[in-house]
């Protein structure tokens, strides 16, 4: 199988940035079979303000695609692994579907599973534990909060309703909230 990790906009990406991908983006390839993967490429740009990764893994009958940015090219690299395993669990019955069709049958790994490859990446991933305190508080102070502890989302028990919300900080720059309700 052939691997490229290639650089764009000036950036040459160093034999660790390689390595990396290469790791997290053979856990994707791995439930496919070598017959089916013929090639990885993914695409390092560096911007002024952040990295993007684009990731491209042609398979005979699907290509799956990421596009992902962040300040981090790192973190680039696993958000656009999430990003393929999300896609790989929403096709799930369309892949299997085509797993039993005689042919393609054949040319699909048999170990193919996207809940196990889901969980495992999560839980490799799986890094920090943290215990946080609901403080009953308006969505305006959870903002402050937010701005305050420097993250992109903040956990809180809203004032009102007396349920968990997260309060987060969408790419435009604008806010949301997610609003909790019991089932």
């Amino acid at each position: 199988m052939k691997f490229e990790v290639v650089g764009k906009n000036g950036f040459t990406p160093t034999d660790a940035i390689k390595a990396y991908a290469e790791k997290r983006f053979n856990k994707v390839v791995s439930f496919f079979g070598p017959e089916v993967v013929q090639e990885v490429r993914v695409v390092c740009k560096v911007y002024k303000d952040h990295h993007k990764i684009e990731v491209t893994i042609p398979a005979k009958g699907n290509v799956l695609r990421a596009e992902v940015s962040d300040p981090d090219m790192y973190a680039a690299i696993d958000k656009a692994n999430d990003k393929l395993v999300s896609q790989i669990r929403r096709h799930k019955d369309k892949l299997k579907n085509n797993l039993e069709k005689e042919g393609i049958k054949q040319a699909y790994s048999h170990e193919f599973d996207a809940e196990s490859l889901e969980k495992e990446i999560i839980a490799s991933q799986l890094v920090k534990n943290k215990k946080v305190e609901l403080k009953p508080m308006t969505a305006h102070e959870a903002i402050a909060a937010m701005e305050l502890s420097g993250h992109d989302f903040y956990i809180y028990l809203d004032q009102e309703t007396t349920r968990t919300n997260v309060v987060y900080r969408r790419d435009d720059g604008d806010y949301a909230i997610i609003e909790t309700q019991t089932i």
